[in-house]
């Protein structure tokens, strides 16, 4: 270790020697004024050093991502970027630039399970939760053939397990917004894991079951809703309506005022044929109700209409009419079937059938107060004339906003109602009483 050491020394000193020589020669030369030196000494321009962007530490970040706050600390964490972001500029197009920018800063992609984590909380607030391009774009932001495994031990266990898992955690958020891969996402996640990945089992996961489930549904919900409110109230009367037969008609168009708010609100009804019958038979002596609102979810719109209904029929004024055999050719409404029964045989069945009464018509409109639903009414009458004659009552219940504002405004004027009347029943005597008792109570 000595004779290493000393070893060391002795090169160190040889090194030294050698630069001093050298800058010795070079200051004669420059005091003799060799023509060579005094040539070479020009200005020259200075070249620019070009270095690695492996070994670059210092991750500027470009103006556009920063506020105007931000200007004297410019360097962030990438999965920070989204944080920095300024709100007006929460696009599809800065989205991909932010992952662009992620990408081209580091080749070895560090902290890029923490960026793509933090990308699929925000994709929403940028709109691009529903794009398939987007997701291909984060799935690009791993490194290639860096998690394959390489031997069937690897293989048999989770082969880097918090890299799989995120990359299964796209293949969800995919699923849960209904979108399927398409054969460049099958290209990058086996560049990524492999062929035997876990997440490219999710991948054929999806694959097998996405293509049989899509068109599943027989009454489908368009991804786009219609903007037009009465469009909207057309589409959602329409599938709440079991009749196809079923007529929708436009009672009155919104109308606009000054700054777009609204001064007269739209209504839309349906009403089918058989209901306008049961209608027709209906006992003018007793009531209907005009009854809601009443939910209905199209995707993420919600929206609320109101029935036309009565009470249930009494027992004795049921009339039974006769079957009529042709009323349906798709199935059977009545079977009259003659077989011999055994012993074991129950007879009985404990059915429970429940009555609600029948639905003479249904609406939509954005303002559901007493007065607009009375012109919907008024409305009615034109096809139904029997609505002159009959007594038409009001079950209105507060919408959610109204819900709350009333129940706020009920409650303060509860309280202060009560304030008031305790104050006007308490004589002056009373209240020289009352002031005793209260400070004796705090000193307990």
């Amino acid at each position: 270790m000595k004779c290493a050491h000393c070893l060391i020394q002795l090169q160190r000193l040889r090194l030294l020697g050698q630069s001093a020589s050298f800058a010795g020669k070079y200051g004669a030369l420059l005091q003799s004024g060799h023509p060579s030196i005094l040539h070479n000494t020009q200005p020259q321009v200075l070249r620019r050093i070009h270095s690695s962007p492996l070994c670059s530490k210092d991750r500027r970040v470009p103006a556009e991502f920063l506020k105007e706050d931000d200007g004297k600390n410019k360097s962030v964490v990438p999965h920070d970027l989204f944080e920095e972001l300024a709100p007006e500029n929460k696009s599809k197009a800065s989205f991909n630039k932010v992952v662009d920018f992620f990408t081209k800063a580091d080749v070895r992609r560090r902290g890029h399970v923490e960026f793509i984590y933090a990308a699929l909380k925000k994709m929403p607030e940028f709109g691009v939760e529903k794009d398939l391009a987007v997701y291909n774009k984060l799935l690009d932001v791993f490194p290639k053939e860096v998690f394959v495994p390489r031997n069937f031990i690897q293989r048999m266990f989770n082969h880097y397990p918090r890299q799989q898992e995120c990359a299964v955690q796209i293949l969800e958020q995919m699923e849960t917004y209904g979108i399927t891969p398409n054969v460049e996402t099958k290209v990058l996640l086996v560049q990524i894991f492999g062929e035997k990945g876990h997440a490219v089992r999710k991948y054929q996961r999806i694959m097998y079951w996405f293509p049989r489930f899509k068109h599943a549904n027989p009454f489908p919900i368009p991804h786009q809703l219609p903007e037009d409110p009465v469009e909207l109230a057309r589409f959602s009367l329409k599938r709440i309506a079991s009749d196809l037969d079923a007529k929708v008609s436009v009672y009155q168009m919104p109308l606009k005022g000054m700054e777009d708010q609204m001064t007269v609100p739209h209504i839309v009804g349906i009403q089918s044929p058989s209901q306008m019958e049961l209608l027709a038979k209906h006992n003018p002596s007793r009531p209907v109700f005009v009854e809601g609102p009443f939910p209905l979810w199209l995707r993420k719109t919600c929206v609320q209409y109101y029935v036309l209904r009565a009470d249930p029929t009494p027992p004795d004024e049921k009339v039974e009419e006769p079957y009529d055999p042709e009323r349906s050719f798709g199935y059977p409404l009545q079977l009259d079937l003659d077989y011999d029964r055994d012993l074991g045989d129950i007879e009985t069945f404990d059915v429970e059938d429940l009555d609600e009464g029948p639905v003479f018509a249904m609406c939509m409109t954005n303002q559901g107060d007493q007065v607009t639903l009375n012109q919907w009414i008024s409305g009615l009458q034109e096809n139904n004339p029997i609505l002159g004659q009959i007594t038409t009552l009001f079950r209105l219940e507060p919408g959610p906003r109204e819900l709350q504002a009333g129940t706020y405004t009920e409650s303060a004027h509860h309280h202060s109602s009560r304030t008031e009347t305790q104050r006007e029943a308490s004589t002056p005597e009373e209240e020289e009483e009352e002031e005793p008792r209260r400070s004796s109570g705090m000193k307990q």
